[in-house]
Protein backbone atom coordinates (compact mmCIF):
# COMPACT_ATOMS: atom_id res chain seq x y z
CA UNK A 1 0.00 0.00 0.00
CA UNK A 2 1.66 3.74 -1.09
CA UNK A 3 2.73 5.18 1.91
CA UNK A 4 1.52 8.02 0.83
CA UNK A 5 -1.90 7.49 1.47
CA UNK A 6 -1.61 7.54 5.22
CA UNK A 7 -2.86 10.85 6.59
CA UNK A 8 0.39 13.55 6.83
CA UNK A 9 0.45 13.52 10.96
CA UNK A 10 0.43 9.71 11.07
CA UNK A 11 2.55 9.53 8.00
CA UNK A 12 6.17 9.46 10.02
CA UNK A 13 4.82 7.20 12.67
CA UNK A 14 2.88 5.22 10.52
CA UNK A 15 5.87 4.31 7.98
CA UNK A 16 8.33 3.38 11.02
CA UNK A 17 5.24 0.68 12.48
CA UNK A 18 5.81 -2.83 12.65
CA UNK A 19 3.76 -5.70 12.29
CA UNK A 20 2.94 -7.74 15.11
CA UNK A 21 4.30 -11.07 15.06
CA UNK A 22 1.55 -12.95 15.21
CA UNK A 23 1.77 -16.08 13.61
CA UNK A 24 4.44 -17.95 15.30
CA UNK A 25 4.51 -18.72 18.90
CA UNK A 26 7.44 -17.26 19.89
CA UNK A 27 6.89 -14.10 18.24
CA UNK A 28 3.11 -14.05 19.78
CA UNK A 29 5.03 -14.95 23.16
CA UNK A 30 7.88 -12.02 23.12
CA UNK A 31 5.11 -9.60 22.78
CA UNK A 32 2.80 -10.68 25.33
CA UNK A 33 5.92 -10.45 27.69
CA UNK A 34 6.82 -7.05 26.52
CA UNK A 35 3.03 -6.29 26.91
CA UNK A 36 3.40 -7.76 30.56
CA UNK A 37 6.81 -5.23 31.17
CA UNK A 38 4.75 -1.89 30.36
CA UNK A 39 4.04 -0.06 33.20
CA UNK A 40 1.04 2.25 32.78
CA UNK A 41 1.09 5.99 33.85
CA UNK A 42 -1.56 7.04 36.36
CA UNK A 43 -4.34 9.58 34.92
CA UNK A 44 -5.66 12.39 37.14
CA UNK A 45 -9.03 11.72 38.24
CA UNK A 46 -8.90 8.05 37.83
CA UNK A 47 -8.25 5.24 40.46
CA UNK A 48 -7.75 1.72 39.34
CA UNK A 49 -9.25 -1.16 41.29
CA UNK A 50 -8.14 -4.62 40.36
CA UNK A 51 -10.27 -7.05 40.23
CA UNK A 52 -9.45 -11.13 40.40
CA UNK A 53 -11.44 -14.18 39.91
CA UNK A 54 -13.76 -12.73 37.39
CA UNK A 55 -13.15 -14.15 34.14
CA UNK A 56 -9.58 -13.79 33.83
CA UNK A 57 -9.83 -10.50 36.13
CA UNK A 58 -10.75 -7.35 35.85
CA UNK A 59 -9.14 -3.50 35.79
CA UNK A 60 -11.92 -1.28 37.08
CA UNK A 61 -11.52 2.44 36.47
CA UNK A 62 -13.04 4.67 39.02
CA UNK A 63 -13.61 8.54 38.17
CA UNK A 64 -12.84 11.29 40.71
CA UNK A 65 -15.82 12.91 39.66
CA UNK A 66 -18.29 10.82 38.11
CA UNK A 67 -20.95 12.56 36.02
CA UNK A 68 -24.57 10.28 35.89
CA UNK A 69 -24.96 6.51 36.07
CA UNK A 70 -23.15 5.16 33.24
CA UNK A 71 -20.56 2.41 32.53
CA UNK A 72 -18.20 1.11 29.82
CA UNK A 73 -17.52 -2.27 29.16
CA UNK A 74 -13.90 -2.26 27.62
CA UNK A 75 -12.13 -5.58 25.35
CA UNK A 76 -8.98 -5.00 24.36
CA UNK A 77 -7.78 -5.74 20.48
CA UNK A 78 -4.74 -7.74 19.42
CA UNK A 79 -6.54 -10.30 16.41
CA UNK A 80 -7.76 -12.83 19.13
CA UNK A 81 -4.53 -14.24 19.44
CA UNK A 82 -2.11 -11.98 21.96
CA UNK A 83 -2.53 -8.32 23.26
CA UNK A 84 -3.25 -7.66 27.22
CA UNK A 85 -6.13 -5.40 29.45
CA UNK A 86 -4.09 -3.36 30.64
CA UNK A 87 -2.48 -2.35 27.41
CA UNK A 88 -5.17 0.22 27.75
CA UNK A 89 -4.60 1.54 30.90
CA UNK A 90 -4.70 4.75 29.62
CA UNK A 91 -7.40 5.07 27.81
CA UNK A 92 -9.81 3.22 29.91
CA UNK A 93 -8.41 6.37 32.52
CA UNK A 94 -8.87 9.07 30.42
CA UNK A 95 -12.63 7.87 29.36
CA UNK A 96 -13.24 7.23 33.07
CA UNK A 97 -11.68 10.75 34.19
CA UNK A 98 -13.01 12.43 31.37
CA UNK A 99 -16.37 11.31 31.08
CA UNK A 100 -17.16 10.59 34.55
CA UNK A 101 -17.85 7.13 33.63
CA UNK A 102 -16.57 4.11 35.42
CA UNK A 103 -14.94 2.06 33.01
CA UNK A 104 -14.21 -1.91 33.53
CA UNK A 105 -11.40 -3.07 31.57
CA UNK A 106 -11.85 -6.81 30.99
CA UNK A 107 -8.46 -9.57 30.35
CA UNK A 108 -9.69 -12.71 28.37
CA UNK A 109 -7.93 -15.62 27.18
CA UNK A 110 -6.13 -15.86 23.65
CA UNK A 111 -6.36 -18.60 20.37
CA UNK A 112 -4.84 -20.71 19.59
CA UNK A 113 -4.82 -21.87 22.95
CA UNK A 114 -8.15 -20.92 23.90
CA UNK A 115 -10.65 -20.69 21.19
CA UNK A 116 -14.05 -19.45 20.89
CA UNK A 117 -16.12 -18.99 23.05
CA UNK A 118 -13.03 -18.53 25.29
CA UNK A 119 -12.72 -15.19 25.31
CA UNK A 120 -16.31 -14.01 24.91
CA UNK A 121 -16.92 -16.17 27.45
CA UNK A 122 -14.58 -14.00 29.48
CA UNK A 123 -15.92 -10.92 28.36
CA UNK A 124 -19.47 -12.29 29.83
CA UNK A 125 -18.38 -12.81 33.05
CA UNK A 126 -17.14 -9.20 33.04
CA UNK A 127 -20.55 -7.81 31.76
CA UNK A 128 -22.31 -9.95 34.48
CA UNK A 129 -19.84 -8.84 36.90
CA UNK A 130 -20.80 -5.05 36.08
CA UNK A 131 -24.13 -5.49 36.13
CA UNK A 132 -24.57 -7.52 39.43
CA UNK A 133 -22.37 -4.74 41.10
CA UNK A 134 -24.16 -1.89 39.59
CA UNK A 135 -25.44 -0.93 42.68
CA UNK A 136 -22.84 -0.82 44.85
CA UNK A 137 -21.26 1.18 42.73
CA UNK A 138 -23.82 3.80 42.15
CA UNK A 139 -24.45 2.94 38.17
CA UNK A 140 -27.86 1.84 36.45
CA UNK A 141 -27.66 -1.04 34.80
CA UNK A 142 -29.47 0.04 32.29
CA UNK A 143 -26.66 2.90 30.83
CA UNK A 144 -23.92 0.32 30.56
CA UNK A 145 -21.98 0.30 27.22
CA UNK A 146 -19.69 -2.56 25.52
CA UNK A 147 -16.96 -1.04 23.81
CA UNK A 148 -13.94 -2.08 22.48
CA UNK A 149 -10.91 -1.92 19.87
CA UNK A 150 -9.90 -4.52 17.03
CA UNK A 151 -10.28 -8.01 18.16
CA UNK A 152 -11.69 -6.13 21.17
CA UNK A 153 -14.41 -4.59 19.30
CA UNK A 154 -15.31 -7.80 17.08
CA UNK A 155 -15.97 -9.46 20.67
CA UNK A 156 -17.71 -6.32 22.13
CA UNK A 157 -19.97 -6.76 18.95
CA UNK A 158 -20.43 -10.08 19.69
CA UNK A 159 -20.97 -9.62 23.34
CA UNK A 160 -23.84 -7.28 22.26
CA UNK A 161 -25.64 -9.69 20.73
CA UNK A 162 -25.37 -12.21 23.07
CA UNK A 163 -26.54 -10.31 25.95
CA UNK A 164 -29.43 -9.08 23.44
CA UNK A 165 -30.59 -12.97 23.04
CA UNK A 166 -30.02 -13.80 26.74
CA UNK A 167 -32.92 -10.72 27.48
CA UNK A 168 -32.92 -9.17 30.45
CA UNK A 169 -30.78 -6.09 30.49
CA UNK A 170 -28.92 -5.42 27.55
CA UNK A 171 -26.41 -2.60 26.30
CA UNK A 172 -27.42 0.64 26.39
CA UNK A 173 -24.91 1.37 23.15
CA UNK A 174 -22.08 -0.28 21.30
CA UNK A 175 -18.66 1.62 20.92
CA UNK A 176 -16.86 -0.15 18.18
CA UNK A 177 -13.31 1.11 17.36
CA UNK A 178 -11.66 -0.37 13.81
CA UNK A 179 -13.79 -3.69 15.02
CA UNK A 180 -12.94 -7.19 13.54
CA UNK A 181 -16.16 -8.29 12.43
CA UNK A 182 -15.63 -10.62 9.58
CA UNK A 183 -14.20 -13.71 8.82
CA UNK A 184 -14.59 -13.32 5.20
CA UNK A 185 -12.64 -10.34 4.81
CA UNK A 186 -9.27 -12.76 5.16
CA UNK A 187 -10.39 -14.60 2.44
CA UNK A 188 -10.30 -12.15 0.02
CA UNK A 189 -6.60 -12.28 -2.00
CA UNK A 190 -7.21 -8.75 -3.47
CA UNK A 191 -7.02 -8.02 0.07
CA UNK A 192 -4.26 -10.28 0.70
CA UNK A 193 -2.33 -8.63 -2.03
CA UNK A 194 -2.17 -5.88 -0.25
CA UNK A 195 0.45 -4.26 1.84
CA UNK A 196 -1.96 -2.96 5.32
CA UNK A 197 0.13 -1.13 7.53
CA UNK A 198 0.20 -2.60 11.24
CA UNK A 199 -2.12 -5.31 10.29
CA UNK A 200 -2.57 -7.38 6.56
CA UNK A 201 -4.53 -9.86 5.44
CA UNK A 202 -2.05 -12.77 6.46
CA UNK A 203 -2.00 -11.98 10.16
CA UNK A 204 -6.07 -11.69 9.58
CA UNK A 205 -6.22 -15.07 8.10
CA UNK A 206 -4.36 -16.62 10.82
CA UNK A 207 -6.15 -14.82 13.80
CA UNK A 208 -9.13 -16.05 12.73
CA UNK A 209 -8.24 -19.13 12.34
CA UNK A 210 -6.81 -19.50 15.74
CA UNK A 211 -10.17 -18.41 16.86
CA UNK A 212 -12.63 -20.26 15.41
CA UNK A 213 -10.32 -23.39 14.91
CA UNK A 214 -11.26 -23.79 10.70
CA UNK A 215 -10.41 -21.76 8.29
CA UNK A 216 -11.65 -18.96 7.99
CA UNK A 217 -14.76 -17.78 5.32
CA UNK A 218 -16.19 -21.33 6.03
CA UNK A 219 -19.93 -21.96 4.74
CA UNK A 220 -20.98 -21.41 8.60
CA UNK A 221 -19.73 -20.01 11.67
CA UNK A 222 -20.92 -20.67 15.08
CA UNK A 223 -23.01 -18.02 16.67
CA UNK A 224 -21.37 -15.00 18.10
CA UNK A 225 -17.94 -16.15 16.69
CA UNK A 226 -18.56 -13.81 13.78
CA UNK A 227 -20.32 -10.70 14.01
CA UNK A 228 -21.15 -9.27 10.83
CA UNK A 229 -22.52 -13.43 10.13
CA UNK A 230 -25.40 -12.65 11.99
CA UNK A 231 -28.76 -12.27 9.63
CA UNK A 232 -30.92 -10.08 12.26
CA UNK A 233 -29.33 -7.28 13.80
CA UNK A 234 -32.97 -5.48 14.85
CA UNK A 235 -33.38 -4.53 18.03
CA UNK A 236 -29.11 -3.94 18.63
CA UNK A 237 -28.44 -0.87 20.71
CA UNK A 238 -27.30 2.01 19.06
CA UNK A 239 -23.89 1.67 17.50
CA UNK A 240 -20.52 3.88 16.87
CA UNK A 241 -17.79 2.62 15.29
CA UNK A 242 -14.96 3.97 13.93
CA UNK A 243 -12.55 3.18 11.20
CA UNK A 244 -10.08 4.51 9.09
CA UNK A 245 -10.24 4.43 5.22
CA UNK A 246 -6.75 2.61 4.81
CA UNK A 247 -7.55 0.39 7.42
CA UNK A 248 -8.24 -3.52 6.22
CA UNK A 249 -11.08 -3.27 8.15
CA UNK A 250 -12.67 -0.40 6.29
CA UNK A 251 -14.73 -1.99 4.23
CA UNK A 252 -16.45 -5.12 6.36
CA UNK A 253 -16.98 -2.21 9.54
CA UNK A 254 -18.94 -0.10 6.49
CA UNK A 255 -21.22 -3.24 5.88
CA UNK A 256 -21.84 -3.84 9.57
CA UNK A 257 -22.67 0.15 9.76
CA UNK A 258 -25.01 -0.10 6.58
CA UNK A 259 -26.74 -3.45 7.78
CA UNK A 260 -27.63 -2.07 11.19
CA UNK A 261 -29.09 0.85 9.91
CA UNK A 262 -30.78 -0.54 7.53
CA UNK A 263 -32.21 -3.07 10.34
CA UNK A 264 -33.31 0.01 11.91
CA UNK A 265 -30.57 0.58 14.94
CA UNK A 266 -29.02 3.93 15.43
CA UNK A 267 -25.69 3.93 13.77
CA UNK A 268 -22.77 6.02 13.52
CA UNK A 269 -19.79 5.56 11.22
CA UNK A 270 -17.07 7.70 11.82
CA UNK A 271 -14.23 7.07 8.71
CA UNK A 272 -10.90 9.02 9.28
CA UNK A 273 -9.36 9.77 5.82
CA UNK A 274 -5.53 8.33 5.56
CA UNK A 275 -5.70 6.33 8.99
CA UNK A 276 -4.10 3.21 9.05
CA UNK A 277 -5.08 -0.02 11.56
CA UNK A 278 -4.44 1.19 15.11
CA UNK A 279 -4.06 4.72 14.49
CA UNK A 280 -6.20 5.33 17.77
CA UNK A 281 -3.35 4.13 19.50
CA UNK A 282 0.00 5.00 18.12
CA UNK A 283 -0.98 8.42 16.92
CA UNK A 284 -2.90 9.20 20.08
CA UNK A 285 -0.80 12.71 20.44
CA UNK A 286 -1.98 13.94 16.67
CA UNK A 287 -4.56 16.60 16.62
CA UNK A 288 -6.31 13.88 14.14
CA UNK A 289 -6.62 11.27 16.33
CA UNK A 290 -7.43 13.92 19.17
CA UNK A 291 -10.12 15.29 17.05
CA UNK A 292 -11.72 11.73 16.10
CA UNK A 293 -11.58 10.33 19.78
CA UNK A 294 -13.45 13.32 20.88
CA UNK A 295 -15.66 13.23 18.62
CA UNK A 296 -16.83 9.04 20.04
CA UNK A 297 -16.39 10.11 23.66
CA UNK A 298 -18.95 12.42 23.01
CA UNK A 299 -21.38 9.90 21.23
CA UNK A 300 -20.82 7.70 24.39
CA UNK A 301 -21.55 10.04 26.66
CA UNK A 302 -24.79 10.51 25.34
CA UNK A 303 -25.51 7.73 24.51
CA UNK A 304 -25.12 6.64 28.62
CA UNK A 305 -26.70 9.36 29.40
Amino acid sequence: MDAERIAPELRETGRKLPRPPVRTALGRAVTQFAMARLKSKPVEGARLEIVEGVGQGLRVFHPQTRLGQGALLWIHGGGYVIGRASMDDGLCARIAARLGLTVVSAEYRLAPRHRFPAGLDDALAGWDWLQASAKALGLDAGRIAIGGMSAGGGLAAALVQRVHDRGGVGAAAQWLHSPMLDDRTATRADLTALDHFTWDNRSNAFGWQAYLGARPGGSKAPAYAVPARREDLAGLPPAWIGVGDIDLFHEECGAYADRLAAAGVATTLAVVPGAPHGFEVWGAGTPLVRAHMEGARRWLAAAVG
